[in-house]
């Protein structure tokens, strides 16, 4: 293995780590909050605990397994290792993060009245079950253009997410201002990435491989191949395309499902009554 890929996994997998371990203190302090949060709260936190399991033991499994779908290509030559199994996985557990977006927005549309939350909230799952319908598309033909409109959905349903924010955040009194500008900010680099970075790579990939008459693979190929096709590289040049949003992804987005454990109980925002002055 290049020195420069051990470096990168060796991170990935000490950052996987720190995350279950991140994930089960968070299970401890929830557990130690639950008498000063409400039975409703406390039951809403719960379902976030373990949606956010799911995530963050996928996420920490592909960390130390990583995939690069479309070629196939793996750092180890175990079964584990196929694309069907990584791909399984990471449906499952981008299902629970979105699930886990979908439950707070909900929360905040009930306690603000924000039928735009609501409505968003009712959307963004349905969203990305398609997302990973094209994706495993993308996946089983070995075509890009399933990963082009994968990407533009997880766009599009981020921006959704991030508006509905901006809408909520001024009738909610108990988000701290902090956390709400985190969520925000990388709610919005997310999207930027994805529109003029992903998308594009994604789009001339598939534009290249028409120029070259590539010929892509049924369906049933396509399942037969990720299953029992791995192509082990160590080489940096094979992985450098894939390091930056796996890197990003297997922990600035964990971080993100964590912090959804530790939200505040979400209260509306009384406002004062304003006083004339004499």
């Amino acid at each position: 293995m290049s020195s420069g890929v051990l470096s990168w996994w060796a991170l990935l997998c000490a950052v996987g780590a720190l995350n279950v371990v991140a994930w089960a203190l968070s299970a401890v302090r929830l557990r130690r909050r639950q008498v000063r949060l409400s039975g409703e709260c406390y039951v809403a936190r719960r379902r976030q605990l373990v949606l956010s399991a799911v995530y963050v033991f996928g996420c920490a499994f592909r960390s130390a397994l990583p995939v690069y779908d479309v070629p196939r290509i793996c750092l180890f030559n175990v079964w584990l290792s196929s694309v069907v199994v990584g791909r399984t996985v990471a449906t499952i557990a981008e299902l629970c993060f979105v699930a886990q977006w979908a439950l707070m927005l909900r929360e905040s549309a009930r306690v603000s009245g924000s039928l735009v939350a609501s409505r968003v909230s009712m959307v963004v799952v349905p969203m990305i079950v398609i997302a990973e319908v094209c994706s495993w598309y993308a996946v089983l033909t070995t075509s890009n253009l399933g990963h082009v409109f994968e990407e533009t959905i997880w766009g599009v349903s981020a921006a959704l997410v991030v508006a509905s924010m901006m809408v909520v955040r001024p009738r909610c009194a108990s988000i701290p201002r902090s956390v709400f500008a985190i969520w925000c900010a990388a709610g919005l680099a997310y999207v930027a990435y994805m529109f003029f970075v992903d998308v594009p790579m994604y789009w001339t990939r598939w534009v290249a491989d028409e120029a070259a008459g590539r010929q892509y693979l049924t369906l049933a190929q396509g399942l037969l191949d990720v299953s029992e096709r791995r192509v082990v590289s160590h080489d940096w040049n094979d992985w450098k395309s894939e390091i930056a949003w796996m890197s990003l992804y297997f922990s600035v987005a964990v971080w993100m499902s964590i912090s959804f454990i530790h939200t505040p109980e979400l209260r509306r925002l009384r406002h004062r009554p304003v006083t004339s002055v004499p």
